[in-house]
C-alpha cells in the first residue's frame, strides 16, 4: 500500500493549488526539523513526507499519474505497480509509459516555496536559506545535511576511510537548488554568496562537518534554467565520488517587466487623448536609468512601441533585445454632449 498523499496534507482529492499551498505552509511550518519540538529524527521524517506529497499533488502530470496508479505506479515511471493489471503501454489518453519520477529533496521544496528565503529569520542547521550578516545566502546542510538522506547530506559509512578505492568510478548523483533572481540581476548581473555544510574525511580518515562559502557571479542575460555547477562539493562517501552541487537559476516575477528571451515587455496605461494626440512619459529601466518614450503616431488598442536595443543583454552575440512598450487604452466612462459634438466634428468618420 503506497502513501496517500492526500492525507497527508489533510485535503480532498479535489484540493486546488491555493488549498495545496496552505496545508503545505502550514505542516511545514509545524514540522520543519529547525522549528519542531521534540524527536528531531521523527520531525525530519514527517516534513520529508509532507514535502513529498506536496511536490506529487502540485504538479500536474505528477498527480494524474498518482491518482491513477498510487504512488507505486507514479515512481515506476507512469507505469501501474506489478499485479495492477497489464497497462504496459503506459496511462490512458496519451501519457508515455516513457514517464520517470525524479525526486526531490525536501529542503529544496521548501526553499522554493518560500522563494529562496527564510520564514523564520534564522534557521539553525538549515540555516535558514536566507541572507545572513555576511551578505551570503546560507545552505547550513544546504541540502547536503543527513536530514535529507543520501547523497543530501550525512556520512554513511560512520568510520574511517580504510575501504576506499584508490579509483573512484561513481559518482553519487548531483544535488540541485534553485536560485530565485529578480530581473534586475539577471539584467546587470551580479555576485550571491551560498552557504553550505558538507561531510568531508579529515587527514586521519575520519569524517567531519566543515561550512564553504561558494561564489557565484551571474553573468548579465543569464535565463532561468541556466545552471551553475560546482564539481563533488556534496558530501563524501566511502567508494564514490561526492554529488556536484548545481544551482539553477530562476526568474522572480517583475512588478513592472515581463521577459520572453532576450525581449522586455512593459504595460503603459495611456489615456485616450494621448493616445490620439501623443504624448512622452518615462520609464525606470531594470539599471535605474530613466529611459525616455515618445508617441507621437496614434496609438491603438494592443498597440506598442518597440525601443531597439532597450531589452535584456544577450550572453552569446554582446548585444540586446528590444523592449517592446505595450499600451493600455484608457477610454473616459463618459463625455456631455457637447463633447461627444466636438468628437463628431473633428473626427469625421475616422
Amino acid at each position: 500500500m503506497g502513501k496517500d498523499y492526500y492525507d497527508i496534507l489533510g485535503v480532498s482529492k479535489d484540493a486546488d493549488e491555493a488549498e495545496l499551498k496552505k496545508a503545505y505552509r502550514k505542516l511545514a511550518m509545524k514540522w520543519h526539523p529547525d522549528r519542531a519540538k521534540g524527536d528531531k529524527d521523527a520531525a525530519t521524517e514527517k516534513f520529508k513526507e509532507i514535502s513529498e506529497a506536496y511536490d506529487v499533488l502540485n504538479d500536474t502530470e505528477k498527480r494524474k499519474i498518482y491518482d491513477q496508479f498510487g504512488e507505486e505506479g507514479l515512481k515506476n515511471g507512469g507505469m501501474p505497480p506489478p499485479g495492477a493489471g497489464g497497462m504496459g503501454g503506459g496511462m490512458p489518453g496519451g501519457m508515455p509509459g516513457g514517464f520517470q519520477y525524479t525526486s526531490r529533496s525536501a529542503e529544496d521544496i521548501f526553499a522554493e516555496f518560500f522563494g529562496g528565503r527564510s520564514p523564520f529569520g534564522g534557521m539553525g542547521s538549515m540555516g535558514g536559506m536566507g541572507p545572513m550578516g555576511g551578505g551570503h545566502d546560507d545552505f547550513g546542510g544546504g541540502g547536503f545535511s543527513s536530514m535529507f538522506g543520501p547523497g543530501m547530506g550525512g556520512f554513511s559509512g560512520g568510520g574511517p576511510m580504510g575501504g576506499m578505492s584508490q579509483r573512484q568510478s561513481q559518482q553519487q548523483p548531483p544535488i540541485e537548488h534553485n536560485l530565485p533572481c529578480t530581473l534586475e540581476e539577471l539584467y546587470r548581473g551580479s555576485t550571491r554568496k551560498m552557504k553550505i555544510s558538507r561531510t568531508v574525511h579529515n587527514a586521519a580518515g575520519r569524517p567531519e562537518r566543515i561550512s564553504e562559502i561558494l561564489s557565484i557571479d551571474i553573468k548579465p542575460g543569464w535565463k532561468k534554467g541556466t545552471r551553475i555547477t560546482f564539481p563533488e562539493k556534496g558530501d563524501q562517501h566511502p567508494g564514490v565520488k561526492a554529488a556536484d552541487v548545481v544551482f539553477v537559476i530562476a526568474e522572480k516575477p517583475h512588478s513592472h517587466f515581463r521577459r520572453e528571451g532576450s525581449d522586455l515587455y512593459y504595460s503603459h496605461k495611456l489615456p485616450l487623448v494621448d493616445a490620439l494626440c501623443g504624448t512622452s512619459f518615462t520609464i525606470t529601466h531594470l539599471d535605474g536609468r530613466q529611459l525616455p518614450i515618445t508617441v507621437n503616431d496614434v496609438a491603438g488598442p494592443n498597440s506598442q512601441k518597440v525601443v531597439r536595443g532597450e531589452g535584456m543583454p544577450q550572453t552569446k552575440t554582446g548585444g540586446k533585445g528590444d523592449l517592446r512598450v505595450q499600451f493600455n487604452i484608457i477610454f473616459p466612462r463618459r463625455i456631455t454632449d457637447e463633447q461627444k459634438a466636438a468628437l463628431r466634428q473633428w473626427l469625421p468618420n475616422l
